[in-house]
């Protein structure tokens, strides 16, 4: 079945699709093609294995996270390590294949948006890597959030430019990037860096990053001989869930969740849980779970996390809660910060605050966890770039 979604169209059930400009179509249609001749390639599946392998840094380890498990009642909680990958986190294995496929396509330059700055920084990694040109889209307000990968992206030779529209957070500067590609469709390449916006980005990012999946799949397997009883990962537009859990889509007794920001509370009106809060729009080109008022006009978001800080959601996790494949959760800016502690003083490991989301699941939820269930947790990234956030 999970090879049927999305459709020909992009369509994840009534989610997806691509509702864009006319000016975009094109280079939408030009992507497609590329991408769909790329799946089929060889040397391009051997070329990105082998910059994954050798400059990202994969296979990440499973790690049994023995303490945090005692610590919480729960038999075996595994963390799929995506913050040890090359520039701290999991946005590096999309940035890495989108841009083989700007190469082929003859792109000099990339665009990008980025909340935390861990998609930035990976864009403009690999543009180093590469030789082009990069422009990344950050929100004013995240630009004092996360000063330390403003510093790593103009390092590594990115012009940052703020987006002081708006919240001036990821949104806004995911609406600017789309306007500079409307306008330089033929020499630039845009790297969304989640699994939102027009198809054929929704699964492109999904294929790109179910390389954690995968991974976790065959190693979960050579350690207990059996599949996880839970999947555990935030999602703010949600590339590291969807990478994790599409993999164990076709496994029915693996039970996957996914962990959204309530910042203040649900009830404040103050987050980011479009999942759990929100109505069905369009946003950035597709159609998804978004927060909206009664007028149809974006609510602004809230997180203490950067990365979540999203009034949408990918359109394949939409399609997951509306049939019961996957269920969400929200976790409060307090708890996401309860969290980032509890694995620090508990494993020496201080996850990124978008991670700390699905640890303070664990903490808060434990008692659904069966006497004998394995977890895998998605640590999607490292928290060097939190610690200020984080007194």
């Amino acid at each position: 079945m999970k090879d049927k979604i999305p459709d020909k169209t992009g369509h994840f059930g009534i989610f997806g699709g691509r509702f864009v400009p006319e000016t975009l179509i094109y280079a939408l249609d030009e992507l497609e093609k590329e991408y769909s001749r790329a799946r089929k390639d060889k040397k391009f599946a051997e070329e990105f294995g082998y910059y994954l392998r050798e400059y990202a840094g994969r296979p990440t380890p499973l790690y049994l996270a023995k303490n945090l498990s005692r610590y919480l009642g729960i038999k075996k909680i595994y963390l799929k390590r995506e913050d040890l990958l090359h520039t701290g986190a999991h946005k590096i294995n999309n940035t890495l294949g989108q841009v083989l496929l700007a190469v082929k396509m003859g792109k000099k330059r990339l665009i990008a948006e980025t909340g935390a700055g861990q998609h930035g920084v990976a864009t403009a990694t690999v543009a180093a890597l590469f030789g082009l040109e990069c422009d990344v889209y950050m929100g004013e307000e995240d630009i004092h959030r996360q000063a330390l990968n403003v510093m790593r992206m103009k390092l590594l030779g990115a012009r940052v430019i703020s987006v002081k529209s708006g919240t001036q957070t990821l949104k806004d500067a995911m609406t600017e990037a789309l306007r500079d590609w409307v306008t330089n469709v033929r020499n630039t390449y845009y790297v969304i860096g989640t699994v939102a916006g027009p198809h054929p980005y929704p699964e492109m990012v999904r294929n790109f990053q179910s390389v954690i999946g995968t991974e976790a799949r065959a190693q979960i397997l050579k350690k207990e001989n059996r599949l996880p009883g839970y999947l555990v990962a935030c999602v703010g537009g949600g590339s590291n869930a969807i990478g994790l859990f599409h993999p164990f889509f076709n496994d029915k007794n693996v039970r996957m969740i996914g962990v959204e920001a309530a910042g203040l509370g649900l009830s404040s009106g103050k987050h980011s849980a479009s999942l759990e809060a929100g109505e069905v729009g369009i946003l950035h080109g597709s159609k998804s779970k978004i927060l909206e008022d009664k007028f149809g006009q974006i609510k602004n978001a809230h997180s203490i996390a950067a990365g979540l800080d999203y009034p949408g959601v990918g359109p394949e996790h939409a399609y997951y809660q509306k049939i019961k494949r996957a269920d969400y959760a929200a976790i409060t800016d307090k708890e996401a910060l309860e969290g980032f502690k509890l694995l620090s003083q508990r494993e020496g490991i201080i996850p990124a605050l978008e991670s700390a989301h699905a640890i303070a699941y664990l903490k808060k939820s434990g008692k659904i966890f069966k006497k004998n269930a394995i977890v895998i947790v998605c640590l999607s990234g490292r928290g060097d770039k939190d610690l200020h956030e984080s007194h």
